[in-house]
């Protein structure tokens, strides 16, 4: 249930998920399972991941800079209100 709540999705979703990624390999059905496990990345998957990752890091960035002006906002509203 914690993971769950930290991912903002029902308990339910994650075990389904999770159950499907037990019997399948992925998460998602339309997605062929991942190669034998050799412990190495195809360049494919080596470049998507670093694509990912870029990605990630940019939205995290515009996350904090949201959360930085949505604190600017409710300080402005507790001295606008007093």
């Amino acid at each position: 249930p914690e993971v769950a709540e930290e991912l903002g999705v029902h308990s339910g979703t994650l075990h389904s998920w999770v159950s499907r990624w037990r019997r399948n390999g992925s998460a998602s059905s339309d997605r062929p399972a991942p190669a034998a496990s050799s412990g190495r990345l195809r360049d494919t998957e080596r470049a998507e991941l670093e694509q990912l990752r870029r990605e990630m890091s940019e939205k995290n960035k515009r996350i904090r800079e949201l959360e930085m002006e949505r604190d600017v906002f409710k300080r402005c509203m507790a001295l606008w209100v007093k």
